[in-house]
């Protein structure tokens, strides 16, 4: 096999166990924020428990470093078959988009908590 397509199989594998992380991390999201909603709680009142809270903060930065894998693995295919980009602009496309993910993402994170 050759260097190309050893590096397409990985991108396929790193992107697929992405997927079933971010599946799971999706479903946990929805339901914390229906029993939130259901509760009644307020933005203020969400913050407030969010404040300091060494697991959310943990289990939000998990979720935006698997979107930062996830992601730009499918824009760079996508770049490349549709948008007729070379395959090191799009290498370089996906690497800009996953540090925008990561840089934004852990600030959110960070400021939540």
């Amino acid at each position: 096999m050759s260097s190309q397509g050893i590096a397409q199989a990985k991108a396929w594998y790193w992107q697929r166990i992405s997927a079933m992380v971010l599946a799971l991390f999706v479903i946990v999201h929805l339901v914390i924020m229906i029993i939130a909603i259901r509760d009644g709680l307020t933005a203020a009142e969400i913050f407030s428990r969010t404040k300091g809270n060494l697991a959310f903060g943990i289990f939000y930065a998990l979720f935006v470093l698997a979107c930062a894998v996830h992601v730009p693995i499918g824009i760079a295919k996508i770049s490349e078959e549709w948008l007729g980009l070379s395959a090191a602009a799009s290498s370089l496309l996906a690497k800009a988009l996953a540090l925008i993910i990561v840089v934004l993402g852990l600030t959110a994170v960070w400021g939540v908590i």
